[in-house]
């Protein structure tokens, strides 16, 4: 699908400021998790933490997103999503494992080393990675004037049919790669509706802030944000957590969480794929960047709910005592 749509684009130097967004929206996600999961009951400096703080900011757009993308928007827009995506994997990449390695050295107070072999590994597994491979070699195609249509037909009709396979094989692969843990859910649920409804509130002032060409982009800016979590920092704390494993003196104080990882990924998955599908089939109503604010708004609200309640419950005046307070009245009355 990516491969398509950047050889039937034009790319141009105003296009090299998408990635740039990404990242810079990866970074002020991380900030955001920094200081706002504490109100969600995670202590800070602990596993959970820094788990949440490597996951939440981070995105997946190639299952979440870029099929849906392709279907209700065009090759042009998916072009565009997939050149915001190269700012994104540099933040899962290389960022995030530079976050890793120095929480992991700062919780078992080791002397840091060199990772600069460690960060070239990952340069290149960057670059072997096959939606990137797919970017850079349309992108090599396109510097030498190679297109879609200049190529022999039995090769674009092979690439197109295989594009054609991706969305079904994508919603197949969702469906049976979910794997729920309920013991967390709650949390889980509450934490990714507060990502999405302050994606939202972003996406909304972004809208209103930069002048944007059509409504294909508007719904882009609203849908590429609330992709899935990335499961890229997962495998950085599983690497870490091996490195744990081999050393009895550090086994004992994981550096993440790795239970909670896992149910953040299971769930985040179908959570941001019933959204963006939301998005696209209420028509125009996304395009209005006062809808997207409000819509954000009242995912905010709905995610605190749960943590409104528990305060209430844990109160001498909340609703939690409330009955039984009703119920001794009431035998009171009786006798």
């Amino acid at each position: 699908m990516i491969f398509v749509a950047l050889l039937k684009i034009e790319i141009n130097a105003d296009l090299m400021i998408l990635p740039l967004l990404a990242l810079l929206f990866n970074l002020l996600m991380l900030l955001m998790t920094r200081y706002i999961m504490p109100v969600f009951g995670v202590e800070e400096g602990t596993a959970s933490m820094r788990t949440l703080m490597l996951l939440i900011p981070s995105l997946a757009p190639g299952l979440t997103c870029f099929p849906f993308v392709v279907e209700y928007l065009g090759d042009d827009i998916l072009a565009w999503a997939a050149l915001s995506d190269i700012g994104n994997k540099v933040f899962v990449l290389l960022i995030a494992y530079m976050l890793a390695m120095s929480w992991f050295y700062k919780n078992h107070r080791l002397t840091a080393r060199s990772n600069t072999e460690k960060i070239k590994q990952l340069l290149l597994s960057m670059v072997k990675e096959p939606i990137n491979m797919v970017i850079i070699s349309a992108i090599l195609l396109l510097s030498f004037g190679v297109n879609l249509e200049s190529m022999p037909i039995f090769l674009s009709d092979a690439i197109l049919m295989m594009k054609n396979m991706m969305t079904p094989l994508v919603l197949l692969f969702i469906g049976i790669a979910v794997v729920f843990k309920w013991a967390q859910l709650r949390m889980i649920a509450s934490l990714l509706t507060f990502r999405a409804g302050f994606v939202f509130l972003l996406s909304g002032v972004f809208v209103l802030l930069v002048p944007m060409p059509n409504e294909a982009a508007i719904l882009l800016a609203v849908v590429f944000p609330q992709s899935a979590v990335s499961f890229w920092p997962f495998a950085h704390m599983s690497a870490v957590r091996s490195m744990e494993i081999g050393n009895k003196e550090l086994e004992s104080n994981p550096t993440f969480d790795l239970e909670l990882g896992i149910n953040v990924l299971a769930i985040s998955m179908p959570f941001s794929t019933l959204l963006i599908l939301g998005i696209f089939t209420s028509g125009s109503y996304f395009t209005n960047p006062y809808h997207v604010l409000l819509f954000g708004i009242v995912m905010l609200i709905i995610s605190v709910i749960p943590k409104v309640f528990q305060y209430i419950k844990s109160t001498d005046i909340g609703f939690g005592t409330l009955p039984v307070k009703v119920l001794k009245i009431v035998q009171q009355t009786k006798k």
